[in-house]
């Protein structure tokens, strides 16, 4: 039996027979798949969609269900909620976010389309209540709308892209509202009469000797199938927080974390672009985050490093302050919290009391620091903050607060032992439109790609806003669908 792999392609000329053909096929049955399959559906392309699981979702049911939108004046719930938000703020913001290499081209399209793909995902029968939720929440609690989900009112972002908050979160009861998402889209795809097949793990791409990408190899009942997709295959296979191989070539700092975020995950679809020339970006980039802000008391503390030593402005998103942790010396960071603002954190988050004491050079000494240090740090901290300033790290006035009401805490953050979830944000270079490119900039031909397979959006770990994947995955879904569906 021919040995198939996701490192390089099998080679077309070898296909004996086609066991299926259709214009487009796709591969994994995500958000983003789901949206591609839609999008070519409804351009008059025949589909055929396979997942590996035994039913639709990925990391995308895994998910709060909530998508970063906004611009254009602002959707319905923002404005209702007071805020205009302008294309021009949005993409300021998502430019910030996206880091050193921002992909430019991507963000300044979804500014733009932002609204339209609002008013999408209502058409696709995605509820939205419309109200606004304010203050540092991770999920709505019930079934509103709106919320802060990034880091839009803290410094540096709030200096040069105007605040709104953008996190617009299904209509759903509690945390968890992306199982809920991926039932509406599958409904939409079933409709739609997308050929799906469950239970699919696809084992290889399937490409001619001048380098298109002609269709698949796929596992169905315990057998290799052959698949002709006469326009393109597109990839929404997800990330690799799954594959510990992967992770220790590409992303060796999340070998440090042990919650992964996801379901299949497993870098296939990135291995298989890559295995017929496509350059996969960004590797090494991630999301974490551990859901210290709830009590969002906590926020008006301050964090210190195994040394004492503040390193970031705590009223920033809980992901972008999460990740800079990992940045810091050691295994464990310190919020630093007096009575009045003293709470348990979610038990979920396994944060422990380090020490407490009557005053801060005792807690010092409780944790084993040279005096003058985690001390030194609170007083001038306290300084300014009695000021109602943050000169060193710019927290908001809103969250300053002199740490003068004993006893005093600090709570102890563990990388190896508190809850720290990840997710990858490396992938396939694509344009915004789907097709991936190779190393040298050139398209890929016959291949398409979006989600957490590519490098999209959400590119850099310190700038992720809760949101972002989805917004990705959704929208460039649909890009890719549409033009794989429009490929002769």
């Amino acid at each position: 039996m021919t040995d198939f792999t996701t490192a390089r392609p099998f080679a077309h000329e070898q296909v004996e027979r086609w066991d299926a053909e259709t214009d487009v096929a796709i591969v994994g049955f995500g958000a983003a798949g789901a949206c591609a399959a839609i999008e070519a559906a409804e351009a008059g392309a025949a589909v055929i969609l396979f997942e590996a699981a035994s039913g639709s979702g990925g990391a995308s049911a895994l998910s709060g269900g909530e998508i970063y939108l906004g611009g254009g004046g602002g959707t319905d719930a923002q404005r209702a909620a007071g805020f205009e938000d302008s294309t021009q703020a949005l993409e300021t913001y998502l430019t910030m976010a996206g880091g050193p290499d921002a992909d430019t081209a991507k963000i300044a399209l979804y500014a733009r389309e932002s609204l339209a793909h609002y008013q999408w995902l209502k058409d696709q029968g995605v509820p939205y209540k419309g109200t606004f939720l304010p203050g540092k929440i991770i999920e709505p609690a019930e079934d509103d709308t709106l919320i802060w989900s990034g880091s839009e009112a803290a410094w540096p972002f709030s200096e040069t892209a105007t605040p709104a908050p953008r996190g617009h979160t299904i209509q759903f009861m509690g945390w968890g509202g992306g199982r809920k998402l991926m039932d509406i889209f599958e409904a939409r795809v079933r409709a739609l009469g997308v050929d799906v097949h469950c239970d699919a793990r696809v084992l290889s791409l399937i490409a001619d000797a001048g380098g298109r990408v002609t269709g698949l190899v796929v596992r169905i009942d315990g057998k290799p199938q052959f698949i002709r997709a006469r326009r393109g295959v597109i990839l929404a296979t997800g990330g690799f927080c799954m594959n510990q191989e992967m992770l220790r070539r590409y992303a060796p700092q999340t070998m440090r974390l042990s919650n992964p975020i996801g379901e299949n995950d497993n870098g296939s679809g990135i291995m298989m672009g890559m295995g017929v020339g496509g350059d996969a970006i960004h590797m090494d980039e991630f999301f974490t985050t551990c859901p210290w802000i709830m009590p969002e008391s906590l926020v008006k503390g301050i964090f210190v490093n195994e040394r004492g030593q503040r390193f970031i402005n705590e009223d920033c998103y809980h992901g972008r302050v999460s990740r800079t942790m990992l940045d810091q010396p050691g295994e464990r960071v310190y919020l630093l919290v007096d009575n009045a603002i003293f709470a348990r954190p979610l038990d979920i988050a396994r944060i422990e009391i380090a020490a407490v004491g009557e005053s801060w050079e005792e807690v010092e000494r409780e944790l084993g620091l040279p005096g003058d240090t985690l001390a030194a740090t609170v007083h001038i901290f306290n300084r300014y903050a009695a000021e109602g300033h943050d000169p060193l790290f710019n927290k908001a006035p809103e969250w300053l607060k002199v740490l003068g009401e004993a006893p005093f805490a600090a709570l102890e953050l563990n990388v190896a032992t508190s809850f720290f979830s990840f997710f990858t944000l490396g992938g396939l270079n694509t344009r915004p439109s789907g097709e991936v490119l190779d190393r040298a900039g050139h398209i890929v031909p016959g291949l398409y790609a979006a989600g957490r397979a590519t490098s999209g959006l959400p590119r850099w770990g310190h700038g992720y806003s809760s949101g972002l994947s989805l917004a990705d995955c959704t929208f460039f879904g649909r890009m890719a669908g549409r033009s794989a569906a429009a490929e002769n």
